[in-house]
């Protein structure tokens, strides 16, 4: 990847680090079905008025809504909702391990259903030391509570394959040229419509309590921020990076989450947070493939 297209990842790395927080506060008052509903409506209506300022026009054929739908489902739907009925059920850090194992399975599914993104050495064992640095960073210990709620886990896990297979098939829209904001107003639109008649028939949101002001300002934040300007900056990178270098951003959530701890609230960094940034930092160089290039060009030279 280029350097604006990594800085781009960490951009997003960001966006999306803060929406387990932005979940985390909501889902002490809000069920997952209504964060998700809330969150996918939201973003359309702000994707619309977006598009509505800056001119772009959504496609109007068939087959790109079919494709959004698609879309829609495969990588807000379900793993929105696995997520949010995760969190509500297991810890954090438990959640984001087994968020991170988005990369090994894009790596598996993109082998077999794409032609230029084959698994290779480096790859495999940039992916597997990554998911080792996520791991030492966040903290073995949070691996000690794994089974102890073993459909909260699995959801988080299904939902990781969700983004891989929904990251693989993305790549169809910038081959026939869709914009990134068209794309993201696209999918936000048909998730909206399959989560809204089971938010109405389960929820009965006019039943609901007023949420608190905290609550509120999660709920926008999460919309605007952790999804829609997260999601143009997906399309964009999957548009020249790639689906398997696209889900490296789960590698770099932990990395962010922390450093903002420490930065923003006061938090004390430890060495396994020092050891876990340095294998995943390892991890990317192996993917990104330049620096052992490099290297291997030295040792030839010499």
């Amino acid at each position: 990847m280029t350097s604006f297209e990594w800085a781009l990842l960490v951009g997003l790395s960001i966006l999306w680090g803060a929406s387990f927080l932005f979940v985390a506060v909501q889902v002490e008052s809000l069920s997952p079905v209504t964060v998700v509903t809330l969150r996918v409506i939201i973003a359309a209506l702000l994707l619309y008025a977006t598009l509505a300022v800056i001119g772009v026009r959504m496609p109007r054929d068939p087959l790109s809504w079919r494709d959004f739908m698609i879309m829609g489902v495969l990588n807000n739907v379900f793993p929105f909702t696995l997520i949010a009925y995760g969190q509500s059920h297991i810890a954090s850090g438990l959640a984001s391990i087994l968020n991170a194992t988005a990369p090994l399975f894009t790596v598996v599914v993109a082998h077999f259903l794409t032609a230029d993104e084959k698994m290779t050495p480096a790859r495999i064992a940039g992916v597997l030391t990554g998911f080792a640095g996520v791991v030492v960073m966040i903290g073995p210990t949070a691996l000690a509570d794994i089974g102890g709620e073993l459909l909260p886990e699995l959801a988080c896990l299904v939902a990781a394959l969700g983004y891989a297979l929904s990251a693989v098939f993305a790549r169809r829209f910038s081959r026939r040229g869709i914009p990134p904001m068209a794309i993201a107003t696209g999918q936000m639109t048909t998730a909206s419509l399959v989560m809204l008649p089971f938010w109405l028939v389960l929820e009965q949101p006019w039943n609901l309590p007023a949420p608190s002001l905290q609550v509120v300002a999660s709920v926008l934040a999460l919309a605007a921020l952790s999804t829609v300007v997260a999601y143009v900056i997906y399309y964009r990178i999957l548009a020249t990076a790639g689906s398997v270098n696209l889900m490296l951003v789960t590698f770099l959530i932990p990395i962010t989450g922390i450093l903002l701890g420490a930065l923003v609230l006061g938090e004390r960094l430890a060495m396994r947070h020092f050891l876990g940034m340095a294998a995943i930092g390892i991890g990317l160089a192996c993917i990104d493939g330049r620096l052992i290039r490099r290297i291997s060009r030295l040792t030839i030279a010499r």
